[in-house]
This record gives C-alpha cells, sequence and structure tokens, in this order.
C-alpha cells in the first residue's frame, strides 16, 4: 500500500482528469448550461482569460458539474463505500434539477467517480485521499489562477474538438 502523501497526489490527477474529461465530453465550455455561467466566463475573458475556459469554470461553480459531483461520491464512498457514492450521485442529479442544469455532468462524473474511487479502494487507496485529491484538482481549476485555468481549459477543449 502507498503512502497518503503519495496517493493524495495520484488521486489528485485522477480525479481532475476525471472531473475534466466529464466537463468537456459534455461540452461545458461551449456556452452556459445554467444561469452564471455564461456572465463569470465574460468576466473571466475580460480578466485575460479564455472564454470558453472561463464559461466552462463559470459552469462549475453556478451548478453541481462534475468536480462537485466527483468529491460528493468522494465522500459517500469514503462514508458508505461504492453505495454511499451512488447516494451521492442520486443527490448530485436532484441537485442538478434544483439548478435547472439541462445535462447531466455532475451525475456522470458523481457515478463514474464512485466506481473508481471503489476500485481504488480495492487496490488499497483510502477513499479519504480521494477527497483531498478533489480538492486539490478543484483548486487548481478555481483557485490558483483563473486567466491561466481558464486559457488550459480551453487548450484541452481545442485539442479534444
Amino acid at each position: 500500500m502507498l503512502a497518503d502523501y503519495i496517493q493524495i497526489p495520484i488521486a489528485a490527477a485522477l480525479c481532475w482528469i476525471l472531473f475534466v474529461t466529464v466537463d468537456i465530453v459534455f461540452k461545458l465550455p461551449e456556452k452556459g448550461g445554467v444561469k452564471g455561467a455564461a456572465a463569470i466566463g465574460r468576466k473571466i475573458g475580460e480578466d485575460g482569460g479564455s472564454l470558453p475556459g472561463g464559461t466552462m469554470m463559470g459552469n462549475i461553480v453556478s451548478s453541481p458539474d462534475a468536480s462537485a459531483g466527483t468529491l460528493l461520491a468522494a465522500c459517500g464512498v469514503y462514508v458508505a463505500g461504492l453505495p454511499g457514492g451512488l447516494a451521492a450521485a442520486a443527490l448530485v442529479f436532484i441537485g442538478n434539477r434544483i439548478c435547472h442544469d439541462p445535462g447531466y455532468a455532475g451525475t456522470t462524473g458523481a457515478v463514474l467517480a464512485s466506481i473508481l474511487i471503489a476500485g481504488f479502494a480495492v487496490l488499497g487507496f483510502a477513499p479519504e485521499n480521494f477527497i483531498a485529491g478533489m480538492v486539490i484538482a478543484i483548486l487548481t481549476i478555481q483557485g490558483l489562477s483563473h486567466p491561466y485555468a481558464s486559457r488550459l481549459l480551453t487548450r484541452i477543449w481545442g485539442w479534444r474538438s
């Protein structure tokens, strides 16, 4: 079994890849799916960032997207194993409906994260390290630099499309 200080960065990388991939598959950089996302994207663009990446970041802030779903799933798996993660996915689904979010990125992220985290738990990874990893992954997109993070997301989005 790997030590926590090794598991956390691995979990952070896996969570980052998971939630960014799900958000891009659901085309969150394309347009604001929920109220407020487009305004956040415009503001990030005005501040030197990229509009598509800013719009994706606006979606992340405004509705339960894959990053929130992944974090909640990590908490659910920590508390009650795979069933706890799937229960968290059900709550994310309800949250999406409350926000009038037309997509299912959050629910999909939560389900995939539950399976991923439960699978890695079998390999000896502690679910709580995925909670820490997800917080780090979200911080890299939402907390360090909006302009740079939005440009990175746009670059990834451009590569995909």
